[in-house]
């Protein structure tokens, strides 16, 4: 079928017309994602995904809808909340016992794949697929996280990339922002709704799906544990050891596609290898990580056909839900543990700033080689892979180490009137309380000995690097003068990197300290050691 033509207008408008009768007049299994109506020319918009969960969850009692938040346009981010017994509320979710899994699509909606994929899961749920990942599991599905930049629809949003043909949204929100960028400073309310989310719901699996460009590579997919070289290292020992390479190797059994760690090759001479992303929280796996949770990065390949890109994500995503089931209790103890260990980092080393660390020695890489096409509405270049690899030895450079480390106090102490910094702690979990009565404190206060913001504007802000040393101090503080923020909590690795000054994504490299600063020659936020 060919949308572009009248005939093919007026059969898919049939189609859409055939899957709005009643819930429970169809099987379920006949639901169509817009992709499949239109033989894979376009991505769903944001009424599609609605009215698609709708009919799921009217379908079967399986599938409930809840609504996560919403985007600055006002569009409700819908929450489809999947389980046996539970009800769309953080409560029964958490009631349930069952190790719960957030699958996260469109961040970016320019990356599509992953919002088909979301919704292909719901359906095949609804149809009595997959029934023993209920067994242990509850899913919370958010298909369209970005559903402002999905309805910026344009032929040209990807360059290079091979369809959808009809068009995709943008990588930005309706504010200009990367949404894969705010995790920390939560300027957008998606943002601030996926937060809320975390802190209420507390899911102990997340997947975050994208696709990815870049380097021509031979892999349909690529994929990342979070980076930071603070996040619990059990988490990341379990994805790097059975969970991820056991999830390749099965798909690889399967399909004889490979997948691998995400990268990217660059460096020169003797620093060429495949390079991860970013290990700052900012990005979505990395800032979960942090919460003491597992993250997953899938990165679909941009230059496999759409359809293709569509069935690698839905691959992997089934795969990982298999093992998860398979493994829920042991997923469940080591959060555990790890929220009980965030809770005595008191006076541990942790990392501050980080930089690339290199593999032990050279790893092989699949390079891959392209095929040009013409987008047949613009006639601009389209790259489509092909069944070519060049494999490659060179070194990966795939985790982080700390260039700059802090030892964790017991507690910091905030000022009442930094309002900006209060409200950010609120909207990430974080548990403070008012000092209710004048106390006494052997403290420490950070002595600043440089300060200064980029020249480069990032996202509205303009990012502030401070330099300086903790001088133990004695201090009188008067009743509601500060908040007490206790690292004897859960969250004790995110308000580490939220309110340390040297910290490389934290709240005062993010201009919420911007009027205490001026000219001042201490940090306004001060740390009670033991």
């Amino acid at each position: 079928m060919n949308p572009g033509s009248n005939g093919g207008w007026l059969l898919l408008a049939a189609a859409l017309l055939a899957q709005a009768a009643p819930a429970g007049a169809q099987d379920v299994r006949q639901l169509r994602t817009t992709p499949e109506l239109t033989g894979y020319v376009e991505t769903s918009r944001y009424a599609d995904v609605l009215a698609f969960v709708q009919r799921i969850a009217e379908a079967s009692p399986l599938v409930q809808l809840d609504t996560m938040g919403y985007t600055l346009e006002g569009r409700a981010l819908p929450l489809a909340v999947v389980g046996r017994g539970v009800e769309p509320n953080p409560a029964s979710v958490r009631a349930s016992g069952k190790t719960v899994v957030y699958i996260q699509a469109n961040i970016h909606a320019g990356e599509v794949e992953g919002k088909e994929v979301a919704q292909l899961l719901l359906r095949e749920v609804a149809a009595g697929e997959h029934a023993t990942w209920l067994d242990s599991l509850v899913l919370l599905v958010a298909p369209i996280y970005n559903a402002d930049g999905n309805e910026r629809v344009s032929l040209t949003n990807r360059p290079l990339q091979h369809g959808p043909v009809g068009g995709t949204g943008t990588r930005a929100n309706a504010q200009g922002f990367d949404l894969n960028r705010d995790h920390m400073k939560l300027d957008a309310p998606e943002a601030v709704s996926l937060a809320r989310l975390f802190a209420e719901y507390d899911p102990q699996v997340a997947l975050d799906l994208h696709t990815t460009n870049g380097t021509r590579h031979g892999y349909h997919l690529t994929y990342s544990p979070p980076l930071h070289p603070n996040t619990d290292s059990a988490i990341v020992k379990l994805l790097r050891g059975p969970w991820l390479p056991s999830v390749t190797k099965q798909i690889d059994a399967q399909t004889g596609w490979d997948m691998y760690y995400y990268g990217d090759v660059g460096g020169q001479g003797d620093r060429r290898g495949w390079y991860t992303f970013d290990h700052r929280p900012r990005f979505n796996t990395n800032y979960i990580g942090l919460r003491n949770r597992f993250a997953i990065l899938s990165e679909a390949f941009s230059y496999a056909t759409f359809e293709e890109r569509i069935e690698a994500t839905h691959l992997f995503v089934s795969h990982v839900l298999d093992w998860a089931a398979g493994h829920a209790a042991g997923i469940r103890r080591i959060t555990a543990a790890a929220d009980a260990h965030a809770a005595q980092l008191a006076g541990q080393q942790l990392a501050l700033r980080a930089e690339f660390e290199r593999s032990r020695g050279p790893v092989e890489i699949l390079l891959g080689q392209m095929a040009e096409e013409r987008h047949p509405y613009t006639g601009a270049t389209m790259l489509r892979r092909t069944d070519v690899q060049r494999p490659e030895r060179m070194y990966e450079y795939g985790t982080f180490t700390p260039t700059e480390l802090e030892r964790a106090p017991a507690a910091y102490l905030v000022p009442a009137t930094a309002r900006a910094v209060l409200t950010k702690l609120t909207q990430h979990g974080v548990r403070s309380r008012v000092l209710a009565r004048d106390t006494s404190l052997a403290a420490e206060r950070f002595a600043i000995d440089s300060t200064w913001v980029s020249e480069r504007e990032y996202q509205t802000h303009r990012e502030r690097t401070i330099t300086g040393r903790w001088q133990p101090e004695p201090v009188q503080l008067k009743a509601g003068e500060y908040l007490l923020v206790d690292m004897a909590q859960p969250l004790a690795r995110l308000i580490f990197y939220l309110l340390e000054p040297r910290s490389d994504d934290g709240l005062a490299a993010w201009n919420a300290l911007e009027r205490e600063l001026q000219g001042a020659r201490q940090y306004p936020v001060l740390r009670v050691p033991n």
